[in-house]
Parts: C-alpha cells; sequence; structure tokens
C-alpha cells in the first residue's frame, strides 16, 4: 500500500477579483473594508499569483522523483490549500480514497510552529472527523535544516552574488505578532539556524548579511523588528550601491516576494539610490524536489 504525501499551504486569491473571498477564509468573518481594498491594490500590481500553479507544480515534481527512486505506487501526493481551492480536505479524500495506509503532511514553510502554524493541523483534524478517516496522518516537523533545503537557497545567493557582486545582503522573513512568538520562541530559533546554514554554505562573511523582517499584518499589535525596509537607508549610507534581499521562508512566489519586496522593497531601495536585487525563490524546480523528497524520507 502507498503512503500519502499532502504538501499544504496558506493558500491565495489568484487575482483582484477574489481578494474577498479569500480574506473572508483567513479571518473567519468578512474582512475590514480598507484590508480588501489595500490587497486588491496590491493584485492588481502584481497582476496575478502564481502560488498554486507553483504548488501543484512542486507536488508533481515531489510525486516524479519518489517514483524514480521508489517505484511508482509507492507514494501518492497531493496539494491543498488552507484558505483557497484546492483545499486541504479535498486533498486528503482523494489521498485516502486511493487506498494510502497513512499520510505524511507537510506544510510548505521550512520552520515550523505548532502554535503558529496550528490552522493546518486543524483543518486536518476538521477534515478526519467529517470524512470519518481511519488513516494515521502525521503532520512533519520543522525541515528548516535539511539539507537540500539549505543547498538550494545557498546555490541562488552564490548566483546571485556572482551576476551583482558582492552586495550587502538583507535575509528576510514574514514577521509576526510579538505576543504569539513570545509563547513558542522557537520558531525564530529555526529562522536563525536557516539564515547560518545559508550564509555559511554560500560563503557569506558575518559582516556581509543582516536579517529584517516582512509584511507585518493590518492587526493593532506590536509586530517583530526590524522591517527589512528600515535596514536600507544605513546600507546606503554606509556608501553601498545595492542590496540583495533572500526571502528565507518562501518556498514559491505569491504577494509577499512580488509586492512586499519586489515591489515595495524595490521602491524603498531606490528612493536611497541603492540598486534591488531579489534572489529567487525555489518554485518548482529539482532542487527543491530533492529538499522535499529528504523531508519525506525522514518522516517515513
Amino acid at each position: 500500500m502507498s503512503i500519502g504525501v499532502l504538501l499544504m499551504t496558506f493558500g491565495t486569491s489568484v487575482t483582484s477579483d477574489g481578494v474577498e473571498e479569500y480574506l473572508r477564509s483567513v479571518y473567519g468573518r468578512e474582512p475590514p473594508a480598507d484590508t480588501v481594498m489595500e490587497f486588491k491594490r496590491r493584485f492588481d500590481l502584481v497582476g496575478r499569483s502564481p502560488l498554486i500553479d507553483t504548488t501543484l507544480a512542486q507536488g508533481i515534481d515531489l510525486q516524479d522523483l519518489l517514483d524514480s527512486r521508489h517505484g511508482a505506487g509507492e507514494y501518492l501526493v497531493d496539494v491543498g490549500m488552507l484558505h483557497s481551492d484546492p483545499r486541504i480536505p479535498d486533498a486528503l479524500g482523494r489521498l485516502v480514497a486511493a487506498g494510502v495506509e497513512r499520510v505524511i503532511a507537510i506544510v510548505l514553510a521550512p520552520q515550523y510552529s505548532p502554535l503558529i502554524m496550528g490552522g493546518y493541523n486543524r483543518a486536518i483534524d476538521a477534515a478526519a472527523k467529517d470524512l470519518g478517516l481511519t488513516v494515521p496522518v502525521h503532520v512533519a516537523g520543522a525541515w528548516h535544516d535539511v539539507p537540500g533545503w539549505i543547498d538550494s537557497l545557498a546555490e541562488r545567493v552564490r548566483e546571485t552574488v556572482v551576476q551583482v557582486g558582492q552586495l550587502p545582503i538583507v535575509f528576510t522573513a514574514h514577521s509576526l505578532p510579538k505576543p504569539v512568538v513570545e509563547r513558542d520562541p522557537g520558531y525564530i530559533d529555526q529562522l536563525h539556524e536557516t539564515i547560518r546554514g545559508v550564509a555559511a554554505r554560500a560563503g557569506l562573511r558575518d559582516d556581509q548579511w543582516q536579517f529584517g523582517y516582512q509584511s507585518a499584518g493590518h492587526s493593532p499589535e506590536e509586530w517583530l523588528t526590524p522591517d527589512f525596509k528600515d535596514l536600507v537607508p544605513a546600507i546606503a549610507e554606509a556608501g553601498h550601491t545595492g542590496v540583495i534581499f533572500v526571502p528565507v521562508q518562501f518556498v514559491a512566489d505569491h504577494l509577499e516576494t512580488l509586492y512586499d519586496i519586489d515591489i515595495a522593497g524595490r521602491e524603498e531601495a531606490e528612493d536611497v539610490g541603492l540598486a534591488f536585487h531579489r534572489v529567487p525563490v525555489p518554485n518548482a524546480s529539482p532542487a527543491f524536489a530533492e529538499a522535499l523528497s529528504q523531508v519525506v524520507a525522514r518522516e517515513s
């Protein structure tokens, strides 16, 4: 019997037309009108989020790699989103209907916290109850230090440095409300472990990089700082001509890379005279499929 592999990510609206429905799922109620308006503006600037298409392609790549190594039928891969179609319960139902004996569920974010990412566990528990599942489902833990993940990101950093030169590097990750992080500080430790691993593998000097948060939410509580945009002026004042942004948490392009970095981050950099560069996220690539296969092997 096969082992099911469920790749899970947050989901997205594809264009501005779907923003209200998407945010309604995220908030669990009617979203604030000003938030809807701002997200629509950002989606209109980006044009289209490729997150869903990319995640489906990542699933196909992983399936092909596992088939080539273990033979067809040993593993069965499916993809589910938390807040948009295709949904996690539907993907889980397909795996069970196909006859898998157990399911390995992987959140497509290398750093993991059961508190911060509890929505995935709740979605699985609710689906298991609704579907009357007897098949065990195991949610994989953090894979922030899996060699394939560190290698894939470090290789992109090296390639970018070769292309644009030895510029200051700003590693970025999604900001979080301070009260949440105070309940699970280990999540931040994982971010720094990823960054140190990538920096070492890419051969970066300690004085060549720094870390900043991005994409703080639309809520009144205090969010983690420094924001990566706040680091940019000092880079320019130090006499540098450009900056390289390196997302260490995102594995596919979506609004947080295409708008928060590529548009807002670029504006901040260029406003102080810096050339803007951003290391590509893995998206659908052989290196990322290899990283996911290592997570599957660890959890199997």
